[in-house]
């Protein structure tokens, strides 16, 4: 099975930027449609972006849209979160999910077979 590990979080100032890492440990990475969720403290998690096996396919939040995007490289086994204009609303737990047999439901999370650890990101005012 595919393990996922999230990288680059961090604490960011209102109108900064991170970008977030995930990387699997299989080559057979390609093979997985992907996505992003987010879990802010006391809150439900939440769907932020999704991507599709080639990357030639994107799909984000209404919250996100324009300021974070989503992104893969399958020669280096690794998906992306660029986020730009960060906003304290932004803080949250951040995971990358995985799924193998895709069942069109990008913002279901039940939907996901893998989940990383998650990362902390913290957008200060």
């Amino acid at each position: 099975q595919v393990q996922l590990v999230e990288s680059g979080g961090g604490l960011v100032q209102a109108g900064g930027s991170l970008r977030l890492s995930c990387a699997a440990s299989r080559r057979t990475f390609s093979a997985y449609f992907m996505g992003w969720f987010r879990q802010a403290p006391g809150k439900e998690r939440e769907f932020v972006a999704a991507i599709n096996w080639s990357g030639g396919s994107t799909y984000s939040a209404d919250s996100v849209k324009g300021r974070l995007t989503i992104s893969r490289d399958n020669a280096k086994n690794s998906m992306y979160l660029q986020m730009n204009s960060l906003k304290p609303e932004d803080t949250a737990v951040y995971y990358c999910a995985a799924v193998l047999r895709y069942r069109g439901s990008y913002q279901r999370i039940g939907d996901y077979d893998l989940w990383g650890q998650g990362i902390q990101v913290t957008v200060s005012s």
